[in-house]
């Protein structure tokens, strides 16, 4: 018997910087080696969305141009059911403005506040240069000495509020992360994911590529068990970022 699972990519049209489709391939092609149907679907502007069938959603960066745009719409007709279920354990990645779009509120330049979701609570505030650069972050929920590696390029800088409900998804070992100060990167709320690394981020780290499966086989079967994969040329491509950007 064949497992399915459905994976929503929420604004493929506005947020898709630097490669962040490669993201939905990497989790397509994981499931066909394991023998998993990945049915994917796509919502934008104006599109309904019944999270109860979906297993995994897929948020990209944008520009703020982009953001704006969206804005509306996501708060209003995806974003409260989105909150809603990843409450109850849907898996969830967000990448750079899709992770800015989940957190409290991004102030402006000019001191106006946009406020998000609030799914994690962080908040991200305008800065006036931009972090860019590689990043290499070491994950503690993955084990042992796991370690992210990524492109990050954002003006924005994302804080971390004090509840223990959301913590950092990485520990920046090179690179700028959240918000180029506190050596954060990212964001964990249950099994949702934000982070400010594209390139895209999955492709070159196949470990948390297989935490989002695992998790998303947990809630929808029961058993987060999946087969283990050589992850030759995944693991060739993640060291040589690694040996490049020590």
């Amino acid at each position: 018997m064949v497992t399915s699972l459905r994976l929503l990519h929420l604004y493929p049209d506005l947020l898709n910087l630097y490669g962040d489709r490669g993201n939905i391939i990497t989790l397509k092609r994981r499931c066909q080696w394991r023998n998993i149907e990945l049915a994917i679907t796509e919502a934008s502007l104006g599109d309904k969305v019944d999270f109860a069938n979906i297993d995994l959603v897929f948020m990209g960066g944008g520009s703020d141009r982009e953001q704006t745009l969206l804005f509306q719409d996501f708060k209003e007709h995806k974003g409260p059911a989105l909150v809603e279920a990843t409450e109850e354990g849907l898996p969830l990645l967000s990448v750079c403005g899709g992770y800015q779009l989940l957190g409290q509120y991004y102030k402006t330049h000019d001191g106006d506040e946009m406020p998000g979701l609030g799914l994690f609570d962080a908040w991200t505030e305008a800065g006036e240069s931009r972090l860019i650069g590689n990043v290499i972050a070491q994950v503690p929920m993955l084990g042992g000495k796991t370690t992210l590696v990524g492109f990050e390029n954002h003006s924005g800088r994302t804080y971390l509020g004090s509840s223990q409900s959301t913590t950092a998804l990485a520990k920046v070992l090179r690179g700028h992360g959240n918000n180029g100060q506190d050596k954060s990167e990212g964001a964990v709320y249950k099994n949702a994911l934000g982070t400010y690394l594209h390139g895209p981020i999955l492709p070159k780290n196949p470990a948390l590529a297989d935490w989002l499966l695992s998790k998303a086989l947990e809630r929808r079967f029961g058993s987060s068990q999946i087969d283990s994969l050589p992850d030759c040329w995944e693991q060739k491509a993640h060291q040589a970022i690694i040996k490049r950007f020590s």
